[in-house]
Order: structure tokens, then C-alpha cells, then sequence
């Protein structure tokens, strides 16, 4: 799929993945409607773009299917049409095992990861098969098929991402869609903290926790996962995975499931302390 002049809706357009996509597709050519729950996350995206006419931001709660809704809507309004949905908006949960994970937060991260991106797909979906042309790609994780110590539901949520987004690869298989879904590994974004989990000074205290521990924690720059993003947009990828943790632990757990989810308890069990 070109970039150039078409019209992309991206979430968690105000920070980490979401905002180097956006500013990756403007500078690009295309037309963005960027989408976040942060309205000062949105004017620092709009600032970083240059204040650029091809940008519209939406403040919006995924999480919310009545305002998800209205939104074709809007970015129509905005934009004259919708060529392409990226599904990149998400949040982890807290750093405990289930056992002590409430309720409250299990239905949060179920409502924003899963139940946003279908809010969203359902919104659009029928405006982009109007289109000669158009893309459908929802981020999933490693945590997908990885299982992380303490971020068991997130894990849960984004494994319904992966299969209700290859079910829908399947369902449009026939039509103008095109639909990708991605496999983030570890990606240098400030999700703990976006996502409500963590303080900044929380933050920096783990980062430098895990300074000594750079083999096991390699992350992927939040530009160089966007410039992926859009990569699999043009080349039409059916799944794409980004960061050399994320392809070799998916190598693994196909021949050795369990070793593999030893080998990121080892790793990753130091977060639930």
C-alpha cells in the first residue's frame, strides 16, 4: 500500500510507537488522524510534526465503544476518508501475579487492549471497504506468546488481539483490506508510566536497576519499531515481528515452549520484586 496522500487513523498517536508513527507517515506524505487518551501527549506529536495541516488529533478513550463510534465521523470531516487503521494504542497491567492482580485493573487492560481494537475495527471497518485500497494493522506483543511473571493479562490480552486480528485476515481475504498484525518485543517507549502503573521516578529507578542487565533487556528504539510499522503498511505483511527478542523467542517457543517461558522467568522475575 502507498503511503503518500492516503488518509491513516493511529492510536497512541501522544507517545512511544503510536507518536513516531504518526510523525513517520506525515513525513511520508500521508494524512493522519492521530488518536490518544492524552490530550498533551496529542500537542506534542502536533509540535514534533510542525504543527503540519496534514495532522488532525482526536482525544479519545478506546475504551469507550460510544465514542469510538463517532469517530469515522470526525476524521472524516477532517480528512474527506480513512484508508488505513493502525490498532498501536495499549497499556500493561501492574507488576503483580494474578493472585494479587484486582479485578478493577483485569477488566482495564482488557477494555483498553482487546475490547478498544475492536471498538475501533468495528467503527471503521465499513469505511475502509469502501476504499480501492486499504490496511488494517493491529499491534500485538511478545507478551502474546511469551508468557512475562506479572503480566499475565496483558499477555491474555494482547494473545485476543493476535487471533481476533488473523481472524479478520481470514474473513477479508477476499476484499480490499489488507490486514497485519505486529509483534512488538521490547521497545524503549515509557509505557509504564503511560500506562499508570509506574511513577517517572519509579521508572528511572528500574531503568537503572536493569543497566547492569543489558543482555537480557535489549529494547528496540520507538522510531526504528514505527519505520517497521510502516514497512509492513507498503509491503502488505500478513505478521510482522519487531526486535531480535521478539523473532528468536518466537523461534523458541515453537520448539520449546517451556523452555522458553523459563528462560523470560529468569529474565523478567527481578519486576515483581
Amino acid at each position: 500500500m502507498q503511503i503518500a496522500n492516503k488518509v491513516f487513523v493511529v492510536t497512541g498517536g501522544g507517545n512511544g510507537i503510536g507518536r513516531e508513527v504518526v510523525l513517520n507517515l506525515v513525513n511520508k506524505g500521508a494524512r493522519v488522524a492521530a488518536i490518544d487518551l492524552s490530550e498533551k501527549g496529542l500537542a506534542e506529536t502536533v509540535r514534533l510534526a510542525g504543527s503540519d495541516d496534514r495532522l488532525s488529533t482526536h482525544v479519545l478513550d478506546q475504551s469507550n465503544r460510544e465514542a469510538c463510534m463517532k469517530l469515522p465521523e470526525q476524521v472524516i470531516a477532517a480528512h474527506g476518508s480513512v484508508d488505513a487503521l493502525l490498532n498501536i494504542a495499549g497499556i500493561i497491567q501492574p507488576f503483580v501475579k494474578v493472585n494479587e492482580l484486582d479485578f478493577s485493573a483485569v477488566d482495564h487492560v482488557m477494555a483498553v487492549n482487546f475490547f478498544g481494537v475492536v471498538n475501533l475495527t468495528k467503527a471503521f471497518l465499513p469505511e475502509l471497504l469502501k476504499r480501492p485500497e486499504a490496511c488494517l494493522l493491529n499491534v500485538s506483543s511478545m507478551g502474546a506468546y511469551a508468557p512475562v511473571p506479572g503480566q499475565t493479562v496483558y499477555g491474555a490480552s494482547k494473545a485476543a488481539v493476535q487471533l481476533f486480528t488473523e481472524g479478520l485476515h481470514s474473513e477479508l481475504m477476499e476484499t480490499n483490506v489488507q490486514v497485519t498484525t505486529v509483534f512488538p518485543g521490547a521497545i524503549a517507549t515509557n509505557i509504564s508510566v503511560n500506562s499508570g502503573v509506574m511513577s517517572e521516578q519509579q521508572a528511572t529507578e528500574q531503568a537503572k536497576a536493569a543497566e547492569g542487565k543489558k543482555s537480557q533487556f535489549k529494547t528496540t528504539p520507538a522510531p526504528v519499531a514505527a519505520e517497521v510499522i510502516v514497512d509492513a503498511v507498503q509491503k502488505k505483511s500478513y505478521r510482522v515481528f519487531i526486535g531480535s527478542d521478539a523473532k528468536m523467542m518466537d523461534r523458541l517457543r515453537r520448539l520449546m515452549p517451556e523452555r522458553a517461558a523459563k528462560m523470560i522467568y529468569d529474565n523478567m522475575k527481578s519486576l515483581l520484586s
